[in-house]
């Protein structure tokens, strides 16, 4: 009993040390945030580099209030959603799963596929390193051409016999342009890696030794085996064997190979192992825990904005409208606007038609009219830009609109060049500033759901712990 007791008394006065080095700076909706927490947030957000840094007093309603969607996204339970949940264990394992394995394990893995490599290649022979002078045999070569190109290789071996030196023989004549500018040697090569004849040939030689002329598949051959070798030594290999596994994925491979083992030994799931290493690992690194609660939090953070602010901005076209209209005089151009097409075309009627075609069609639905009436078939008769141009913008615009001297260089084949549309000063419609209305309407709805948010949820900071972040 006493032992029990003083095992008590030992984590309790470690949980107040650990209080006391990490004290909560915040409450959020009854949640408490400690210290650690936010100066990880606020120092990552105001690191070096940063445009905009906030000192620490500035920081607080921005995290308050990262917090509170955060707390509105838990209470709509998007976090038991499969998406998230799915994503969210992606993150979080990539940072757990690395410690499964280390580079020592890689090699042990780069190792055994060496060796298993090594005792294929030399069960078979080994390597051989040939130099060659070809001359090719056409296909379907006649009787005729198959003579002469026979009487080529059995000259050139002739001189060969009599002293020629192979290397320049294999750039003079050699067909085997690869291999001739190196006097016709060859890569190291393997059983399986060439021609029947090729290789029975290469492996019959011993180094050194010269062939007969002989014929494969593709022409006549003359061969001079440079070397002969078992597989190449393991350090020569490592690196590249090291890189082939990282590239195929087999790290994982060999992280799922390690976490079912100790599964199997401690019957339980590669999971379960998975959830325990993180435990682990988050008591022992503040960064990591940090770094995981900000995957968390940050993929909450999206899916509720998305459903509060962008997406509702963007979609909602009659709060667009509604919103433009109680704030037009703010929708202002330092210089007036063209609203229409510039187009170019194959005929000269074409023209007036596209004026005609576009006459009486809403202008947001200009590009398909033009796409179904002039450009339907493979032929395109017209080729045009619909937009809200200011100067510079575009240089047909600029001449026949703005009256600038600007050379229109115009589109091989299309000669008749014109524009259609009428010069505006200021926006007539929440579509002339379609983006910059979305944005000023999605700037709107996040200060409404904040305010409720803040409305909703009770915030304490205390004080005396925020004067010592980044001081203790």
């Amino acid at each position: 009993m006493k032992n029990l007791l003083l095992a008590c008394a030992l984590l309790l006065s470690g949980s107040a040390v650990h209080a006391q080095d990490d004290p909560t700076i915040m409450t959020i909706a009854g949640q408490p945030v400690s210290r650690s927490e936010f100066e990880y947030s606020y120092n990552k957000n105001n690191a070096e580099g940063v445009i905009d840094k906030k000192t620490v007093n500035e920081y607080v309603d921005l995290f308050v209030n990262y917090k509170l969607k955060v707390r509105a996204a838990l209470d709509a339970k998007l976090d038991t959603m499969a998406s998230y949940q799915k994503e969210f264990a992606t993150y979080r394992d990539k940072q757990i799963r690395p410690s499964f394995v280390s580079d020592a394990d890689v090699e042990h893995e780069a190792y055994k596929l060496y060796k298993r490599e090594q005792h294929r290649i030399d069960s078979m022979g080994g390597m051989v390193r040939p130099a060659h002078i070809f001359l090719r045999v056409p296909q379907r070569a006649t009787a005729q051409e198959e003579e002469a190109v026979h009487q080529r290789i059995d000259s050139i071996y002739n001189v060969l016999t009599k002293g020629g030196d192979f290397a320049t023989l294999a750039r003079t004549y050699s067909d085997d342009h690869n291999s001739a500018v190196n006097g016709g040697e060859m890569p190291w090569i393997i059983k399986g890696q060439t021609l029947k004849e090729f290789e029975k040939e290469a492996y019959s030689l011993k180094k050194g030794e010269m062939s007969k002329p002989f014929r494969t598949e593709v022409g006549y051959h003359i061969m001079l085996l440079k070397d002969k070798a078992n597989y190449f030594p393991y350090d020569s290999l490592k690196t590249n064997i090291i890189r082939f596994i990282n590239q195929r994925g087999w790290r994982e491979r060999i992280i799922d190979q390690r976490l079912d083992s100790i599964a199997k030994v401690e019957h339980t799931t590669p999971a379960m192992v998975l959830a325990k290493k993180r435990e682990d690992m988050e008591a022992h690194d503040p960064d990591l825990r940090n770094l995981i609660r900000e995957y968390h939090d940050g993929l909450l953070l999206y899916e509720i904005s998305n459903r509060e602010v962008w997406a509702k901005a963007a979609e909602d076209e009659a709060g667009l409208k509604n919103y433009f209209d109680k704030h037009k005089k703010q929708y202002k151009w330092d210089s007036p606007r063209f609203k229409g097409v510039a187009y170019d075309c194959k005929d000269e009627a074409d023209v007036k038609a596209v004026k005609s075609a576009l006459a009486k069609v809403p202008f947001d639905k200009w590009t398909e009219v033009l796409r179904t009436t002039f450009n339907n078939d493979s032929v395109l008769r017209i080729h045009a830009e619909k937009g809200i141009f200011k100067e510079g913008d575009n240089a047909l615009v600029d001449s026949k609109v703005f009256g600038k001297d600007t050379v229109y260089q115009g589109r091989k084949d299309y000669p008749y060049t014109a524009v259609y549309g009428k010069k505006i000063k200021a926006p007539q419609t929440f579509d002339d500033v379609r983006g910059q209305v979305v944005a000023d309407y999605q700037d709107a709805l996040e200060k409404v759901w904040v305010a409720g948010l803040r409305k909703k949820y009770k915030v304490t900071v205390d004080k005396e712990v925020l004067a010592t972040v980044n001081k203790h």
